[in-house]
């Protein structure tokens, strides 16, 4: 195709997008506010964005013509609730599908009918229990939909980019209805959680995600959008099922797939341009490179790499506290870190930038920060004699002379260096289950720790490094314990118990998003994911910390994601990146400091300005929102 055919071609897509945003009536805007409806009777019905099932009050069935269309006894919200819970105990082992369906797997199939024929249920229910159905709409459960997606998709929600797609992506974004997003998750389904490529199948991740953003950052759901990337897959299985629903071609590589992001990134804050984008599950060799390739240009991050390290970085802080020392005690912690994909490339950087931060930030501060890891991949201990190092690795690889004054090599064993480092802490994030094996686990018996910590974090469930039981049973009872996927307690008997405590990266995205969005702020700095892992670790009361609990409840998640994102917002603010919000400008935003932001309802008598705008309630109704 000519270059002068692509100009006419991209001038079309331009021209039937302005089209479609001047001829578009149905609009919505912020949930306290009205929603102008072009639709009646059954459309409103049949809609799950305005349907409320038998809660519509007389007047509003007169209004939309519902009067006739529903059974005549008016419910509340919290009756509907009730009724679907009860129905929902009683459904949920009947809606199997045979032995290999889970007993969450079947309630994830009732909740997604619910979310098909009525929003505000659906997440009013999510809100209510969110400690009970944040495993079902995301981790670990995720997982296993993800897997059988291209069998469970009835219901066509979020959009799909597909390499079919070249030249077109400026005029399909206009193909999604809601005028103003200000979330995005974004996925190319190449590695979902542990469990490899699923291909288009992996939107169920983005899915789960924004339901979180939606229930812990109170993100107006009808401005939120989960988008796949299809550019092929590389699994066998789905190349030859009949019925998968994605693209049955090799993926994609180099320019070619750079391009097709590149075109969706463009098109996309085209028509949103103040929108958050998260990218989610990308295998490691384009995290790094596509976070590099925007970070500085587009509000973006990327959460396995960034979100995973802040929550890291908040649960190694605990650690330290546990001990009963001073967060800055924590530049002298030895860690031993199993795993080198993004998700450890970034928890290492992060943690290494928070300890240079504690020692005065200077180049010897990083150099000394660095000296307190130990990284461990498939091949074992990285050395500076490993061939083809990464260049995001090669800070963290060990000198000659500090592996042979420990008596190690390059390429040791996990329970080599173990054994020879006896680290603070064993940093598990390899995607393979059961690595810490119970040799390893004796051999971290010997940390010169007094109560060194254990983080399992690999996800789902069964590729957890080890359990909580075998742990506490091999270590000891007076461990730290975190995973990335929910396990119960430990009774460790005469009234003992290990806590399992779940690094959860929902700690802190809805709270990065938020933050980042009424900030305003143009990128999404470093210092900005710092700010929030810090507020995390401060979340901690001292009595639960030396208890063994480095993560607060997930009862507590709105409260935490209030304060992470206030945390986000007062960073923004010190580095010059805020713009604004809702006509609240960066001015206006500096005058305020850390507590006049978390308590919004001050925010009307702030001295030095205008804050009784009605910009300023905006935005502090905005903040409200959750």
């Amino acid at each position: 195709m000519s270059n002068f055919s692509r100009q006419v071609r991209l001038s079309s897509s331009l021209i039937r997008g302005i089209q479609y945003r001047i001829s578009r009536s149905f609009t919505t805007i912020e949930c306290h506010r009205p929603t102008i409806l072009h639709k009646k009777g059954v459309d409103i019905l049949h809609n799950p964005w305005f349907n409320k099932g038998t809660a519509f009050s007389m007047t509003e069935r007169d209004r939309l013509e519902l009067r006739g269309l529903l059974p005549p006894n008016i419910m509340t919200d919290e009756q509907q609730i009730e009724r679907f819970m009860t129905e929902l105990k009683k459904l949920e082992m009947n809606a199997r599908d045979g032995p290999s369906d889970t007993i969450s797997l079947a309630k994830w199939r009732i909740l997604n009918r619910l979310h098909d024929r009525n929003e505000t249920m659906y997440y009013k229910l999510l809100m209510a229990n969110i400690k009970e159905y944040a495993p079902i709409v995301y981790t670990p459960t995720v997982g296993l939909v993800c897997q059988k997606y291209s069998g469970l998709f009835r219901r066509p929600r979020g959009m799909y980019f597909s390499a079919l797609d070249r030249g077109e992506m400026m005029s399909m974004v206009y193909n999604w209805p809601a005028e103003q997003v200000d979330m995005i998750v974004v996925t190319d389904g190449s590695r979902i959680m542990g469990l490899g490529d699923l291909g288009v199948q992996g939107i169920g991740i983005a899915i789960g995600k924004l339901d979180l953003y939606v229930a812990a950052a109170g993100i107006n759901p009808q401005r939120v959008l989960p988008i796949m990337i299809d550019v092929g897959t590389n699994n066998e299985n789905l190349l030859e099922n009949p019925l998968y629903l994605g693209l049955q071609e090799r993926r994609l590589e180099g320019e070619e797939y750079l391009s097709i992001v590149d075109e969706l990134m463009e098109a996309v804050f085209n028509r949103w341009p103040h929108v958050i984008v998260q990218f989610e599950d990308f295998q490691s060799k384009w995290a790094s490179t596509l976070l590099h390739r925007y970070r500085n240009t587009y509000r973006m991050f990327n959460d396995d790499v960034q979100g995973t390290a802040g929550v890291v970085v908040a649960g190694l802080l605990g650690a330290v506290r546990a001990q009963e020392k001073m967060m800055i005690d924590f530049p002298k912690q030895n860690i031993v870190v199993a795993g080198a994909g993004s998700a450890g490339v970034g928890v290492v950087k992060a943690a290494r930038r928070t300890m240079a931060r504690m020692l005065g930030d200077s180049k010897a501060a990083y150099d000394s920060a660095r000296s307190q890891f130990w990284v461990v991949d498939v091949n074992g201990l990285i050395t500076e004699e490993r061939a083809g190092i990464d260049n995001e690795l090669k800070p963290f690889a060990r000198k000659i002379n500090e592996t042979k004054r420990r008596g190690l090599r390059e390429g040791a064993t996990l329970v080599e260096v173990v054994q020879e480092v006896k680290p603070d802490v064993l940093l598990g994030l390899s995607g393979v289950g059961g690595l810490f094996s119970k040799e390893v686990l004796e051999a971290f018996r010997g940390s010169t720790s007094t109560r060194p910590a254990i983080f399992a974090l690999s996800n789902p469930t069964m590729n957890a490094e080890c359990t909580p039981e075998e742990a506490f049973s091999v270590v000891g009872k007076h461990i730290i314990f975190a995973s990335g996927s929910p396990f119960q307690n430990v009774d460790l008997g005469s009234g003992d118990i290990g806590y399992c405590n779940q690094g959860n990266n929902m700690y802190l995205f809805p709270g990065i998003g938020l933050g980042t969005l009424l900030s305003g702020a143009r990128i999404i700095s470093d210092g900005m994911l710092q700010a929030a892992a810090e507020c995390l670790a401060e979340c901690m009361k001292e009595d639960e910390v030396v208890n063994g609990m480095i993560y607060p409840p997930i009862s507590r998640i709105r409260e935490i994601t209030k304060s992470v994102a206030a945390a986000v917002i007062s960073e923004a603010i010190e580095e010059d990146l805020a713009e604004g919000y809702r006509g609240m400008n960066s001015r206006d935003l500096q005058r305020l400091n850390k507590e006049e932001i978390l308590e919004s309802n001050s925010l009307g008598n702030v001295k030095g300005g205008d804050l009784n705008s009605q910009s300023s309630r905006n935005w502090r109704l905005a903040f409200d929102s959750i």
